[in-house]
């Protein structure tokens, strides 16, 4: 199993996708596979399937916030807590940086530029605005509990959850030889770590930030372990609005209307997703005795394009939104797949993909008093708004214009 990123976001999506298909795949434990490997957001699930815990039971305690008897859920606010330690260590280092700059253009003047002198007072920019240490609070509480492990080397399976070094610019797989040392939480963190969201994570002396930098899947570390199925789920896809609109969607406007945000969006979208695709190509010939199946939203899905990728205010909506768009693909593909899986023992349960009645969330649950800080809590309610704005600007912007009568 090789799960990407893609923010809270992706995680959801991850998550209905990967009840639909623990559901509907005979021949598979998503819980007993040799190797899974995760980055991003995927590492944060990865570890959780690796640990025992089942696609249903993430529901429960990361979409519904139900922790087990005597467990904190999992809330927004854990890691929406701003990294105060950050902005104190960096502004600590402007005095030491606004002398050294002063002294420099002083001492010489015809030969720096006043801007050239002060440029060093960047190095006083937070490298991150939340504190992701939340991340390894929270599953470090979760994999002490008993049958689970926090351990690399205590998993009955393999895992691999990828960061990249700050320093090198190279991917690190922890869990591998010589990186399985460090506790699997601290590895989530890292492999989590997203540039300007969140600090990097020191491991052992170094600095590591999110392990999509260089790479979307890193499903080739399973393959190269020997793998002959891995199933691959990315979240992150560039829109097509000519497609959509092909397919019955309400015409849009052209994207550059939805501004900077949504600019940026299909950009980032864009690059990852045609990076992945040359990757997977790659599989096809250095891996021909090995299957790689893949599953995504589709091009056209606009509930996943025009959310907000670090959203966690609409996963109730969203992980339901992927786990009936995940069993419709299923079926859809059925032809195509079913052969596939065969070779390897699973069969497509098309009674399980037929059933209508189906849903993912259960009933709405009273909200469980947590106590967090009022500054973690005013965080959320901030992102919450600004998501639901977002939502009702882009909608507005790309809306069909009313011809001038």
């Amino acid at each position: 199993m090789a799960l990407a990123g893609g923010g809270p976001l992706g995680g959801i999506y991850e998550i209905g996708a990967l009840v639909a298909l623990s559901e509907a795949l005979d021949g598979i434990d998503f819980n007993d596979l040799d190797i899974y490997v995760g980055v991003s957001a995927g590492g944060f699930l990865a570890a959780s399937l690796a640990n025992g815990i089942t696609p249903r039971q993430m529901v429960r305690k990361y979409i519904e916030s139900r922790g087990e008897e005597g467990e904190v859920p999992l809330i927004p606010e854990m890691l929406l807590r701003p990294a105060f330690k950050e902005y104190v260590k960096r502004a600590a280092a402007v005095p030491p940086l606004m002398l050294a700059s002063v002294w420099q253009y002083l001492t010489n003047p015809l030969g720096a530029t006043l801007y050239g002198s002060f440029e060093r007072l960047s190095r006083a920019i937070p490298t991150g605005v939340f504190n992701n240490t939340g991340i390894n609070d929270y599953l470090t509480r979760l994999f002490s509990k008993p049958g689970r492990t926090n351990d690399f080397r205590e998993l009955p399976h393999k895992l691999f959850l990828v960061a990249t070094d700050l320093d090198s610019g190279e991917s690190v797989a922890f869990g591998a030889p010589g990186h399985d040392c460090v506790p699997i939480s601290i590895a989530v963190q890292a492999t989590a770590a997203l540039p300007g969201l969140f600090p990097p994570v020191e491991v052992d002396g170094r600095y590591y930030v999110d392990g999509a930098l260089k790479k979307t899947l890193h499903a080739s570390i399973a393959l190269k372990q020997g793998a002959n199925l891995v199933l691959c789920i990315n979240p992150l896809v560039p829109f097509d609005s000519e497609l959509a609109a092909k397919r019955g969607s309400p015409k849009r406007g052209s994207l550059v209307e939805g501004g900077l945000p949504v600019v940026l969006s299909q950009t980032f979208r864009a690059i990852i997703h045609s990076r992945m695709q040359v990757g997977m190509a790659k599989y096809g010939t250095e891996y021909k005795n090995a299957d790689i199946v893949l599953f995504e939203p589709n091009r056209d899905d606009a509930d996943m394009f025009f959310t907000n990728v670090f959203s966690y205010s609409s996963r109730r909506r969203l992980s339901e939104h992927a786990y009936q768009k995940t069993r419709i693909e299923l079926y859809r593909r059925r032809h195509e797949l079913g052969p596939i899986l065969a070779r390897h023992g699973v069969r497509i349960r098309l009674n399980v993909l037929k059933d209508k009645e189906r849903v993912l969330a259960s009933r709405p649950q009273p909200p469980r008093k947590v106590k967090v800080s009022r500054a973690a809590d005013v965080v959320a309610n901030l992102w919450d708004c600004i998501d639901d704005l977002q939502r009702w600007l882009d909608r507005d912007a790309l809306a069909p214009r009313r011809k001038a009568a």
